[in-house]
């Protein structure tokens, strides 16, 4: 599985900015797909996984309301839109599979099992 991020840069307060990853090389559909973020010194962080199959996204509470995650299956591509971001959002952001959505442990990072190479987010 080959996961290719793109779209992050420097973005005021209160902007927005929008992040896409395209995976190739296994079955898009009917598997799992989220971002992750992460600041140097601390943990990789789960901000949002969704379900390509349809149906169920999964978001952090610090980016609820304010990111959404989406899919476009015939191009094989996750988008995470980023509005009314803070600084605090600054991190480099990674995309990364797993098999299966769970509601109970979508945001942990180890049961990735590919990940992108990162885009780095920076807001002013």
């Amino acid at each position: 599985v080959q996961l290719v991020e793109s779209g992050g840069g420097s973005v005021q307060a209160g902007g927005s900015l929008r992040l896409s990853c395209a995976a190739a090389g296994y079955t898009f559909q009917n598997n799992c797909l989220g971002w992750f973020r992460q600041t140097p010194g601390k943990e990789r962080e789960g901000v949002a996984t969704v379900y390509t199959g349809g149906g169920s996204a999964y978001y952090a509470d610090s980016v609820k309301g304010r990111f959404t995650i989406s899919q476009d299956n015939d191009n094989n591509t996750v988008y995470l839109q980023m509005t009314s971001v803070k600084p605090e959002d600054t991190a480099m952001y990674y995309c990364a599979a797993r098999y299966d959505c769970n509601s109970d442990s979508w945001f942990v990072h180890w049961q990735y099992y590919s990940w992108g190479q990162g885009t780095q987010v920076t807001v002013s």
